[in-house]
């Protein structure tokens, strides 16, 4: 008999959690204002809002820290990191930042002016937000086949070629500082980007004379879809699929809050040492100096050994069959989700659960709600919330798909949780039909509103949704 599958690691530290009545739920949701960010960590039982610094570091991590060097510059932790993202990425130069939205402002601040575009396969919420702050435009080419969540295809997260070539040609090159390929796509589901696609991408970007930047944080994932799904890669090592990819990448930015396993931290990686000097000011104003950049020795430390770890093949199946064995079971309960399972997240398919809630009272942040109420669970609205207004017009922008992120921290929860999250999604899917009113907004800012929005439960209630 083959032996059943189990995780490549054992758990020498717990954290107690606990659990919550309805009642208490009803009362801290309200206290709240119906957004999800804006809960105690206290009144969460599992907590599913992000994988990005929630994950459980390593032995060899936690030694590492112990090892940080906190000179204010030069410091062996910064060497270690420097390695390390010349050994596993191949970039030559890269300026640290306290985590991935930084390493964005860092780079952006110096290649972005007003009215320029950026193509790119579904920009996530800081880099959208950055790019509309300084009053470009980010252009989404990202193949139609990720708006039905239904259709089971390898590499969901690719960019259509046709599209991307058609904005690069419609645009005068210096009006377009980068094409942003993001590995995996988090908008789209946590899909991965085909090897094939990356190179197509980066003989475009070559072609046309721009850029390729490649928004990394869950970069190690992405090589292992590619490894198992892609034709050709099945020998390779997870490394050598990582070396490949950025090898046709000019410029990374990365979270390693997620596949570097850290609680904190971020980089900016570049092939060409003038874009990195040009880049150095905006980094020792706004993060550190260049050889810190807002983060200290310990976490510098972690990382470096983090880069390592999160391209293991063994770790990597362990992280991906979880979010998988998850997906699994809200198939047995026939709960809609974008298919297949992405690498860190499941992301439910709300406008098919809550059929009777309008669009203008955001489907997926009313299921959040729903699924928090139901069992203490915090996941995160991926929608017509998060998708912001239209920088001109100030209307609500309304995404083809309306999905709630259920983003599974690395090596943090077992799979007695999954089977908890599944089944309180089965109870609120087995009522979805009672629900028909979603909510509106009381307060809101003029960018990335998603974070602080405050809501209140609408009154009104509209046609049902329609597929």
């Amino acid at each position: 008999m083959e032996l059943p599958f189990a995780e490549s690691y054992r758990i020498k530290m717990v954290e107690t959690i606990k659990r919550s009545t309805r009642q208490e739920r009803e009362q801290w949701i309200k206290e709240a204002n119906y957004n999800l960010f804006a809960l105690k960590s206290d009144y969460v039982f599992i907590d599913l809002l992000t994988d990005s610094g929630t994950g459980a570091m390593s032995d060899r991590q936690w030694s590492a820290m112990m090892l940080g060097d906190e000179s204010y510059a030069g410091a062996r932790s910064y060497y270690n990191m420097k390695n390390a993202i010349k050994e596993i990425l191949g970039f030559d130069y890269f300026l640290p930042a306290h985590q991935g939205r930084a390493a964005e402002n860092v780079l952006f601040s110096t290649i972005i002016r007003k009215r320029d575009v950026l193509p790119g396969n579904s920009h996530f919420d800081t880099t959208k937000g950055h790019i509309e702050f300084r009053q470009a435009v980010a252009i989404d080419c990202t193949i139609d086949e990720a708006k039905n969540t239904q259709l089971e295809i390898p590499f969901k997260g690719n960019v259509d070629t046709a599209k991307l070539e058609k904005v690069l040609w419609q645009y005068p090159r210096e009006q377009i500082p980068a094409v942003v390929l993001t590995v995996t796509n988090n908008t789209a589901g946590g899909q991965p980007v085909s090897m094939e696609n990356i190179k197509a991408v980066a003989a475009l970007c070559k072609k046309y004379g721009v850029l390729l930047l490649m928004d990394s944080a869950r970069f190690a994932e992405n090589a292992y879809f590619i490894k198992t799904r892609e034709a050709g890669y099945a020998d390779k090592s997870i490394k050598e699929i990582v070396r490949e990819m950025f090898s046709y990448a000019d410029i990374m930015t990365m979270s390693s809050k997620k596949d570097a396993i850290v609680n904190i931290g971020g980089f900016v990686a570049f092939k060409s040492q003038e874009l990195w000097k040009s880049c150095q000011k905006f980094c020792i104003m706004n993060e550190g100096f260049i050889t810190y950049g807002g983060m200290s020795g310990r976490d510098m430390n972690a990382l470096a050994v983090g880069l390592d770890e999160g391209t293991e093949f063994d770790y990597l199946e362990t992280r991906i069959r979880q979010v998988e064995y998850l997906g699994m079971k809200l198939d047995e309960y026939g709960i809609p989700y974008q298919r297949p399972a992405g690498g860190h997240a499941i992301f439910v398919d709300a406008r098919r659960v809550l059929r009777h809630v309008p669009k203008e009272q955001f489907i997926a942040q009313t299921l959040g709600i729903e699924l928090y109420l139901e069992a203490g669970i915090r996941a995160v609205e991926i929608g017509a919330l998060l998708a912001d207004r239209d920088p001109v017009t100030r209307e609500n922008r309304y995404p083809d798909l309306e999905l709630l992120r259920l983003a599974i921290p690395r090596r943090t929860y077992t799979n007695n949780h999954m089977d908890v999250i599944a089944v309180a999604l089965k109870n609120v899917y087995d009522r979805r039909d009672s629900i028909t009113k979603g909510y509106s907004i009381a307060y809101e800012e003029p960018i990335m509103r998603h974070f602080t929005v405050e809501l209140e439960p609408a009154e009104t209630r509209k046609e049902a949704v329609e597929l």
